[in-house]
């Protein structure tokens, strides 16, 4: 069983140091992407509230509040901002590399726990994103639900 709601389990969300903490993290991470050779050219067209609806998303993907999902989007809009970007295993690799050393920078809660978690996520979701990228429509329903991430999220094999 995952520990999304258990009581008194904090969720990752809370463990990182709630909005405040993912807020900054992609505030910082994104300034790293403009100024990166590989990524720039993905990224430099975003809009200005770009790095806020991601943060927002993670956190609310993470335990955190329905901010995203209830004022900004929904998983199926998450999901079409990728269609034709045509990302690289090469661009997601580097997004990992440059948002996980801006959460070491900011110092991020950094036990095994929290960064399988945290990794496991954004490998999952990473990866969607690379697969979706290639597509140019969402096959998935437009009521698709929020992924939920706890500290033991369990699925089965991926099925395109």
């Amino acid at each position: 069983m995952d520990n999304i709601n258990k009581p008194g389990v904090p969720t990752l969300f809370e463990w990182a140091g709630g909005m405040e903490t993912f807020v900054n993290l992609f505030d910082k991470f994104y300034d790293k992407v403009l100024d990166d050779d590989l990524l720039e050219p993905v990224f430099k067209h975003m809009s200005d509230q770009h790095r806020l609806h991601v943060a927002h998303f993670v956190a609310e993907v993470l335990g955190g509040p329905k901010i995203y999902s209830e004022q900004e989007g929904s998983h199926f809009i998450m999901i079409s901002k990728h269609l034709q970007k045509y990302l690289t295993e090469a661009h997601r690799k580097r997004w990992m590399e440059l948002l996980l050393l801006t959460a070491d920078e900011l110092s991020l809660p950094d036990d095994p726990e929290f960064r399988s978690a945290f990794m496991a996520y954004l490998e999952w979701g990473t990866r969607i994103a690379v697969i979706n990228s290639k597509t140019d429509e969402v096959t998935e329903p437009t009521d698709v639900p929020m992924p939920q991430w706890g500290w033991g999220v369990v699925g089965g094999p991926y099925i395109p």
